[in-house]
């Protein structure tokens, strides 16, 4: 499984899931599911932003034992955007 980070606009929250990369998040509520984390008063539906983010967790292992593999920063293409 993958590491992805989601962005919020709505609440500005960035939060880390691992799904597999078939999987697409689209809502807040969504990203929460996955992550285990409350919704905090945004509405379930607002919706997310998957973020670049480069961990791998093989299956068989634990969490804490993260493969880190390096990825390229194609970036977002605005030249005002500080999330990427």
């Amino acid at each position: 499984m993958i590491t992805y980070e989601y962005f919020c606009e709505s609440n500005n929250e960035t939060v880390e899931v691992s799904h597999r990369m078939s999987e697409s998040l689209k809502t807040w509520g969504e990203v929460c599911e996955k992550a285990g984390v409350p919704l905090n008063g945004t509405p379930a539906a607002a919706p997310v932003e998957r973020l670049i983010s480069g961990g791998l967790l093989f299956k068989g292992e634990s969490s804490n034992k993260k493969s880190q593999l390096p990825m390229a920063d194609p970036g977002c293409g605005r030249s005002n955007c500080c999330r990427h």
